[in-house]
């Protein structure tokens, strides 16, 4: 016998309507993902919670609408059409397959999901359910992800380059000492008492060997960049630095004949640093606003020099009047790689926030309110000149 208790209630009818609907409603509370249930006309006949709190309306809100009113883009437009093809022909465009879609919430703000469709054929007549995932967080992570391989990428290639600058500093340098020797040599063999041509050779060899030195010097300094080495800061003025610099960062151009002004106020001109990194980072910022200018009528170029609101600093801006820089570029317009160039590398505005930053101060670029753009960058002023 067994012990089993018996149930003094008739059986449910699990075809019974009511208990269709009774089930259906349980499904529609506490399915997790959201689920709408469409007829063939595309209007909305069932709207889950997960569906209300995804896209932000009531279920009475939804409910006899049609249901390209949760869409965006191109499947807003062509929804309906997918329904009609289908039922026309058989052919399953959507209809059994995943795919991601943009879909609108009640705000009006767009997001993707994966949408997968099922179908009901009750007597002549079709219901639909799609099932939908909020795939927000899944592209936010992927994102993130590929901007790390990115950065990944972009360090690699960073130290790629700083073993090439340190091989090259090192190989260069030993042949390069090497030429100032001889030459140096060569000019003391001169002091011989054959007179024809003395001066004149004796004058020229001490200029190679003086290019030659500098040259060496260079090449460690930009050993001295890719490793972050010490500064050598010393007083110098900027007049005449940003005259020279003005002067060779028209070497060379297509755009040579844009004009550059220099406004300079008094007392901005005695600050501490390397003249050959500071001449580098002005040549740099000046031969990009150049490069953004060549279809600006009336380009011109600004180099402004004034006392910076940080105390103690003198403050440099290099500014164009071309088409500016977006958002996302000026954001990332000092990283390595970053650059709107063809032919460049982008390792140019790195390189200037290094040197910058290296000598105490701090760079930036700046949208103006009369548009184009302005790279801004502070130098510490000569203590020893404050008060001339």
């Amino acid at each position: 016998m067994s012990d089993t208790p018996k149930s003094t209630q008739p059986p449910v009818n699990l075809l019974d309507g009511a208990t269709l609907q009774l089930h259906l409603a349980s499904i529609l509370a506490s399915v997790p993902d959201g689920m709408v249930v469409i007829d063939e006309s595309g209007k909305v006949m069932a709207f889950s919670r997960a569906a209300e709190a995804l896209f932000g309306f009531t279920a009475e809100e939804v409910i006899g609408q049609p249901v390209n009113m949760l869409m965006a883009g191109r499947d807003k437009v062509n929804h309906d059409n997918y329904i009609g093809n289908y039922l026309r022909t058989g052919e399953r465009q959507i209809i059994g397959k995943g795919r991601v879609v943009i879909a609108s919430r009640a705000d009006g703000t767009q997001f993707p999901i994966d949408l997968k469709i099922g179908e009901a054929r009750i007597g002549d007549h079709f219901l639909f359910t799609a099932f939908i995932r909020d795939l927000t967080e899944q592209q936010r992570s992927e994102l993130r992800m590929q901007e790390m391989q990115s950065e990944l990428v972009h360090f690699s290639r960073l130290s790629a380059v700083g073993t090439m600058a340190s091989a090259l500093a090192h190989e260069l340098n030993q042949p390069l000492t090497a030429v100032a020797n001889y030459l140096e040599a060569s000019r003391d063999l001169l002091d011989s008492p054959d007179p024809e041509m003395k001066d004149v050779l004796r004058e020229a060899l001490t200029e190679a060997a003086r290019q030659a030195v500098r040259a060496g010097e260079i090449v460690r300094k930009l050993r001295s960049y890719v490793s972050r080495g010490e500064v050598d800061a010393r007083p110098l003025g900027l007049g005449p630095l940003l005259a020279d610099a003005i002067a060779l960062s028209k070497l060379s151009r297509d755009l040579a004949d844009i004009p550059i002004k220099l406004d300079q106020e008094e007392a901005t001109d005695h600050v501490m640093g390397d003249p050959i990194q500071i001449q580098q980072v002005v040549i740099n910022l000046i031969r990009n606003a150049m490069d953004a200018l060549p279809n600006t009528q009336d380009a011109r170029i600004m180099v402004r020099v004034y006392s910076a609101e940080e105390p103690g600093f003198v403050a440099i801006e290099v500014c164009d009047n071309g088409p500016g820089l977006t958002d996302d570029l000026r954001e990332n317009i000092f990283k390595p790689f970053a650059t709107t160039k063809s032919q460049g590398m982008g390792l140019g505005l790195s390189i200037c926030q290094t040197i910058v930053e290296a000598h105490g101060g701090v760079i930036r670029a700046i949208t103006p309110p009369e548009g184009g753009t302005c790279f801004r960058f502070t130098l510490r002023k000569d203590a020893g000149k404050s008060g001339s």
